[in-house]
């Protein structure tokens, strides 16, 4: 490795990726020693009936607003101490089934109105803070509109305002649709640990801890305190309630108090939630962690803890680093395990600091019902490897400071199993980075057969299980994406354009599953012809650097000649102008005579004739001796270069072309589907 700087590099974001992963993983499990440590009891007092606006931002919802706004006037509080408003930018039949529901609600003497602003400009942010103008009352609870409010919510939640800096009362989000697939499963699992876990820990702590923008009360003072709501992130509640905190306003965590809502039963959905979450998280960290690093006030450990919440999801980019590098250094011959001579020790840790510690928690999470929960963490690594793509892509998005455009997740009333969302309105199509997944999906497949072949299996289920992530997530985004106008009535029969759109669908499903077989065929039909020969060649260097039987070596030797010669067909001839040596090198930049292949061969020959030379001399002779340390010498050096040339390989010029018309493939697929969905969205704009 350390004559291979390529090799040397890669090694070194290995190594970073792997210890910034480590560092985020064991503050994780720092807030799970936190949130079993403190367990006492929330204080409450009998603050009576303050006044209290029940804010609803809602756009486009049209399937699951009547059902909030029923659910929010539905709430056991006095009517004339609860102002509601329906905060309604929806463009579509959402505004006239809003308009009705209100109307109706008036007629029962609920403070209630429907207000729209007539623009969406700055989103749900822009909403709120357009309605705090004319909000006078002391308290503001949010729902967004998948939410479903238990009648108690008010009365229970208000009391834990016990204290004066007490700004934010968050209440743990439940689940109407958690047994609904597989999906809504692990979803429903790494939000409980969101919630039980780190919510809880900093709750209970002089940590930072977020709102998580819905199932919540505010103090209307605490939000103007801080500035009030603002526009610049896509993550408005972590944005704000960082600052009431920093202002030194308490933010509290009730679990006890569960309040229902929906999951995203679409995959596309679900990596758009997704995406929202960790591109906002990351313009918070640019926008706020300077203010919270010089701020003296904050404890160190304060700091510590806010710059890993808004930093978290770099975690995603550095685990494509770690499982882009993985198969490199393998070929290379890296060590990579834990204990150099001990490969299981290797799996047992990646086991203990994975999978193993995630047991243990959700076995003190859930109690006599851990086990059904624990049979999920499978999904849900797989699940958690496959998004690593889509929220890689949104920490870059955000970085490189990319235009925000809030885009709201769509719900569809689903609750029991029968529910069915797939011929609904706000059906979304998958997006290019699912082309970014299955390339991933083929790069694992490649890189499952490196670790076979180069004597590495402990390292085939770490890698699986990402590979299985990407595929997975890429098929369910394909297969749940439909051609859907977004029209009133969803019983109509198909235009002959929608038609289309969908046998050009159907096609490009089956084009795109034809490439991945092909490029998994062609990966592993690659690395037969151009890698597995190298290994076989170092394996008969290391049989002659292992023996001092001539015969033995001259049989290791022929074979090598065996395995060369295809290799030398297939690389192109260079010359050296200045040297007029002869090349035929793997290393087509910056080439050095280290690793050329006529080089290797002329010495593998020279090898040959030593040993025709050897056989003349007696065992017991010096000579005898000093020749064969030179011929295990030679090999030793030879099996170096083939170490060297072995990363290049995969990079061939022949390998780059093939990749490239592949993706120009894929893309071109992508793009007669989007040209369908413009044309579709067209007809609707002018009502075909």
């Amino acid at each position: 490795m350390a004559g291979n700087p390529f090799i040397a590099l890669v090694f070194d974001l290995f190594i970073i990726s792997a210890i910034l992963i480590t560092a985020y993983t064991c503050n994780f499990y720092y807030l799970v020693l936190l949130a079993n440590k403190r367990n006492k009891s929330i204080e409450t007092v009998d603050l009576g009936t303050p006044s209290v606006t029940i804010q609803l931002p809602i756009y486009n919802e049209k399937y699951v607003a009547k059902r909030l706004v029923d659910a929010v006037c539905n709430l056991d509080y006095p009517k004339n101490q609860m102002n509601i408003m329906v905060l309604d930018d929806s463009d579509d039949d959402t505004v006239d089934l809003l308009e009705k529901t209100v109307n109706y609600y008036k007629t029962q003497g609920f403070q209630i109105e429907h207000i729209r602003r007539g623009t969406r400009k700055g989103y749900k942010a822009g909403a709120l803070k357009y309605a705090m103008q004319i909000t006078d009352t002391e308290l503001v609870a949010i729902f967004d509109a998948d939410f479903i409010p238990p009648t108690w919510f008010l009365k229970k939640a208000i009391p834990h305002f016990s204290k004066s800096n007490i700004g934010l009362i968050q209440c743990r989000w439940g689940h109407v649709n958690e047994n609904y697939s597989t999906i809504t499963k692990v979803q429903a699992l790494s939000l409980d640990f969101h919630f039980l876990i780190e919510q809880k820990a900093k709750s209970d702590s002089h940590l930072f801890m977020n709102f998580n923008g819905t199932a919540g009360i505010w103090k209307r003072d605490c939000i103007e305190d801080a500035g009030g709501w603002h526009t610049a992130t896509l993550v408005e509640d972590l944005d704000l309630s960082y600052r009431a905190q920093m202002k030194g306003w308490k933010c509290v965590f009730l679990p006890d108090i569960v309040v229902d809502a929906e999951l995203p039963a679409q995959m596309n959905a679900a990596k758009r939630q997704q995406f929202r979450w960790a591109k906002g998280s990351i313009q918070c960290a640019t926008k706020l962690l300077y203010d919270i690093t010089a701020k003296r006030k904050i404890s160190v450990e304060t700091k510590v803890q806010a710059f890993v919440q808004l930093t978290r999801h770099i975690v995603y980019p550095l685990m494509l680093i770690q499982f882009l590098a993985l198969p490199i250094l393998l070929a290379g011959q890296v060590n990579l395990y834990v204990v150099s001579f001990l490969p299981v020790i290797t799996f047992a840790t990646y086991l203990a600091m994975g999978p193993g510690a995630y047991i243990l928690i959700i076995q003190n999470m859930y109690g006599k019902s851990w086990k059904s929960k624990a049979k999920l963490l499978p999904a849900l690594l797989v699940y958690n490897a496959g998004m690593s793509v889509n929220n890689t892509v949104a920490v870059f998005d955000a970085i490189f400071g990319r235009k925000n455009e809030f885009l709201r997740t769509p719900k569809y009333g689903i609750i029991k199993k029968e529910d069915d969302w797939k011929g609904k309105a706000y059906n979304l199509p998958f997006t290019q980075t699912t082309l970014l997944e299955i390339f991933f999906g083929v790069y694992g497949i490649l890189a499952i057969f490196i670790s076979i072949f180069s004597n590495n299996p402990v390292f085939v289920p770490i890698i699986a299980i990402q590979t299985i992530g990407f595929f997975f997530i890429a098929y369910m985004s394909l297969s749940h994406t439909r051609f859907k106008r977004n029209k009133s009535s969803e019983q109509r029969k198909m235009t002959k354009k929608e038609k289309m759109a969908n046998t050009v669908y159907k096609l490009s499903m089956v084009g795109i599953l034809g490439l991945i077989i092909f490029g998994g065929f062609m990966a592993i039909n690659g690395y037969n012809s151009d890698i597995y020969p190298l290994d076989r060649i170092r394996g008969h260097f290391d049989g002659i650097i292992g023996s001092s039987d001539p015969e033995v070596i001259r049989a290791h030797l022929i074979a090598i000649q065996l395995d060369m010669e295809p290799l030398l067909e297939k690389l192109p001839e260079t010359t050296d102008t200045q040297s007029q040596i002869i090349s035929k090198n793997p290393v087509w930049i910056f080439a050095t005579e280290s690793t050329n292949f006529i080089r290797i061969q002329n010495d593998v020959d020279t090898m040959l004739a030593s040993l025709d030379n050897i056989s003349t001399i007696p065992q017991d002779n010096s000579a005898y001796h000093t020749a064969m340390l030179d011929i295990n010498n030679r090999a030793d050096l030879l099996r170096q270069n083939i170490m060297d040339a072995t990363p290049y390989m995969y990079v061939s010029i022949t390998n780059m072309l093939s990749s490239v018309i592949w993706i120009a493939v894929i893309i071109g697929i992508f793009s007669a589907l989007k040209r369908k969905r413009t044309q579709l969205k067209e007809s609707d704009s002018i009502g075909v």
